[in-house]
């Protein structure tokens, strides 16, 4: 009886050492900020995903080597989604409450955007749309969640016709012309179309929009009807290997490749190095930045990571366009952490919920881009209860042959144009959701 007892008490013991093991492991568990990374590095837009992905991993390795967000070390797990919307679901069920629960999510897909918009109110986490995403969620008075940082596809398309207007010698210049769109036939292919509709309505030139089906390989239709129409300027809002196939295309008709301009899409490395010469005099929108290979923040990520042995891609990529707006998005993540925390405990893990709040009080002035590493790379980005936007702002950079050039100075997109759109867009959202507009008392916590 005795020894039984005695090896009862083993039992127990062991069984309360492996309680409290596995209550420590947690614990330390919980001391982390857990990044869900949605990525696609396989399928047709691996050559765009891989690049974004390796500069938002970077981004996060960076923070880590320097201590932390206020000494909370990021943890990460990357979810391949194969750019599929029912995949990028998947990979947001599994992840949203793994490692004491998701910071923040970034889809990098408008697809899986429109997806997951009605997810996470639910699931009080916040979407990060850097650059993409439902246009109408830069209004937080109706999309809590959503934060299409830095612009959104209506603010790319407004800034193009802006540009093209400067070009002609002012946008009263455009009466008569004509404007194709060649867009990827999916949710982001499409968000553009309200916004030229709106500006050809105001100045007068006629719109053609040609669709093009995923993934963009096969465009002989699109381009005969472009060779065809002879429209003055083309739009290309491509994607992965669509955007080269256009560039190629251009060539093969004839059309001139300084009269195409991309959205920020289709407007980076990827996209013309397989073209070369031939692509030159291309240019496309640069969403702030564009590569930016002597900024301080690639050189603090080649010391402070490549150099140490921990890149998470090619040396040689650091800087490029698409690794920088990883980066970027990176950088936006843990900025909303961190103005969180100024409210609700510096040092501390933050919810869901409370990084929801510090990215709808972002205040990244230039003084802190210029501390971050980010001086000459992006203007600053600002935020509040119904603009979760912060900025609206963009450039031209045309490709040379071999690389990038900036051609432009700043645009701003046209609130007065943008506003009210955003705003019936965002109202008839909530109408078929039966959402009540955010109080002024909600915009407080």
């Amino acid at each position: 009886m005795k020894l039984k007892s005695l090896a009862l008490a083993a039992t127990l013991s062991a069984a309360g050492t492996a309680a409290l093991v596995t209550a420590t492991a947690a614990q330390a568990q919980a001391q982390e900020q857990f990044f869900p990374v949605l990525v696609y590095r396989t399928g047709a837009y691996a050559p765009n995903g891989v690049p974004f992905a390796n500069g938002y991993v970077d981004y996060l390795k960076l923070v880590n080597a320097k201590g932390g967000i206020n000494g909370v070390k990021i943890s990460w797990e990357e979810c391949e989604t194969g750019y599929a919307t029912d995949r990028g679901v998947e990979c947001y069920e599994r992840l949203k409450g793994k490692n004491g629960g998701a910071t923040v999510f970034q889809p990098l897909s408008t697809g899986i955007t429109f997806a997951l918009t009605e997810k996470a109110p639910v699931d009080k986490i916040p979407l990060i749309t850097a650059g993409y995403g439902r246009s109408e969620s830069a209004d937080g008075g109706v999309f809590k969640w959503n934060f299409p940082l830095l612009g959104t596809y209506w603010v790319a398309a407004d800034i193009l016709v802006q540009h093209v207007g400067k070009q002609l010698g002012g946008l009263d210049k455009l009466r008569g012309k004509k404007i194709a769109l060649v867009y990827h036939d999916s949710p982001y292919g499409k968000e553009p179309i309200p916004l030229l509709q709106e500006r050809s309505k105001m100045h007068g030139f006629e719109l053609t929009t040609i669709p093009v089906t995923h993934p963009g390989v096969e465009q002989k239709a699109a381009w005969l009807q472009i060779r065809q129409q002879r429209p003055d300027y083309v739009f290309l809002w491509g994607w992965g290997v669509m955007n080269s196939t256009a560039i190629k295309e251009a060539v093969a008709t004839g059309y001139p490749r300084n009269k195409i301009y991309g959205v920020w899409w289709a407007a980076a490395e990827p996209d013309v190095k397989d073209v070369g010469d031939a692509a030159k005099g291309y240019s496309g929108l640069a969403m702030q930045h564009g590569a930016e290979p002597n900024a301080k923040i690639v050189k603090d990520i080649l010391s402070l990571v490549h150099d140490k042995g921990q890149g998470t891609g090619p040396r040689e990529e650091v800087g490029s366009v698409l690794y920088m707006r990883g980066l970027i998005s990176a950088m936006l993540a843990v900025e909303g952490v961190k103005r969180a925390q100024e409210k609700y405990g510096r040092g501390k893990v933050m919810t869901g919920e409370q990084v929801r709040w510090g990215l709808e009080n972002l205040a990244l002035d230039q003084k802190k881009l210029d501390a971050l590493g980010f001086a000459g790379v992006m203007r600053p980005v600002s935020t509040s209860c119904f603009d979760h936007m912060g900025s609206a702002w963009a450039r031209i950079h045309t490709w040379d042959g071999t690389k990038w050039n900036f051609t432009s100075d700043w645009y701003q997109a046209d609130e007065q144009i943008l506003k009210p759109m955003v705003k019936a867009a965002a109202d008839k959202y909530a109408a078929e959701k039966k959402l009540q507009r955010r109080t002024p008392a909600d915009c407080q916590g």
